[in-house]
């Protein structure tokens, strides 16, 4: 069974409506007049039924990586753990920085699966990035 990475749809106004954790409940009343919501962040799907529908853009661990790579999300503090909280694209993140990651192995293993597929695509691809 495929896992959640990103839970988002775009209502027919061009609305993107994103639920990023569990019961994050989001809504919006479209220029057409109707209601649309989504919820469960990456635990569930549950979003309104319309007459017009909307458009499902939710991203899941089973996609190419050539997806998932632009639109998985990780949060980070920086190196030193001193700086804001900011996200990264996967595609985005350093070669280091992803096997850290994967040495600490705290991660559910769809996300350490993940960060795996992506060094493989890397390697075939001759892609480093550096810290």
């Amino acid at each position: 069974m495929s896992k959640i990475i990103r839970n988002i749809i775009k209502t027919p106004d061009g609305t993107i409506l994103e639920s990023k954790h569990i019961h994050d409940y989001v809504s919006h009343k479209d220029a057409n007049g109707e209601f649309y919501m989504n919820d469960g962040g990456k635990e569930y799907i549950r979003r309104s039924s319309n007459k017009e529908p909307y458009e499902d853009l939710s991203i899941y661990d089973t996609d190419p990586i050539e997806k998932i790579r632009e639109n998985f999300l990780w949060g980070t503090y920086g190196k030193k753990g001193n700086e804001p909280l900011h996200y990264k694209t996967l595609s985005n993140m350093s070669n280091s920085h992803i096997k850290n990651i994967l040495i600490d192995n705290m991660n559910p293993k769809h996300i350490l699966a993940i960060l795996e597929r992506e060094l493989k695509f890397r390697k075939e691809n001759n892609i480093l990035i550096e810290d």
